[in-house]
């Protein structure tokens, strides 16, 4: 990318990255590293026209928790900590990837995108 004097960098943090929670120390620590990777590169590369933004997701349907949303009671208990009362689908997550990676995104650099239904709100 620094020889192409061009690239576009998009990280996958977390809303953990924001907010702590209990138990969950190293997941936490480690998001929030990958949030100030994400501005300390930005910062670094924005000479060579190469962009750094980072997404947090919140609770999303994937196959690693899928023991979670996939029993109905957890699913729901979960949920209903989210303002929009349900879990993102993968789909979401990418919509967001596709806009930091497009040319509607090329003044943006630095930043973290909370896609979380609201739940830090």
């Amino acid at each position: 990318m620094v020889e192409r004097k061009k690239g576009n960098i998009i990280n996958v943090a977390s809303v953990r990255a924001i907010t702590a929670d209990t138990g969950r120390a190293s997941y936490c620590v480690s998001k929030a590293g990958v949030v100030m990777l994400t501005r300390v590169l930005s910062l670094e590369l924005a000479s060579y026209n190469i962009r750094a933004n980072a997404i947090a997701p919140g609770w999303v349907k994937t196959n690693l928790n899928e023991v979670l949303w996939g029993d109905p009671e957890t699913y729901k208990q979960i949920a209903a900590k989210i303002p929009m009362g349900r879990w993102a689908e993968l789909s979401e997550i990418a919509s967001v990837a596709l806009f930091l990676a497009s040319d509607a995104s090329s003044y943006m650099t630095g930043h973290t995108i909370v896609v979380d239904g609201g739940f830090l709100a």
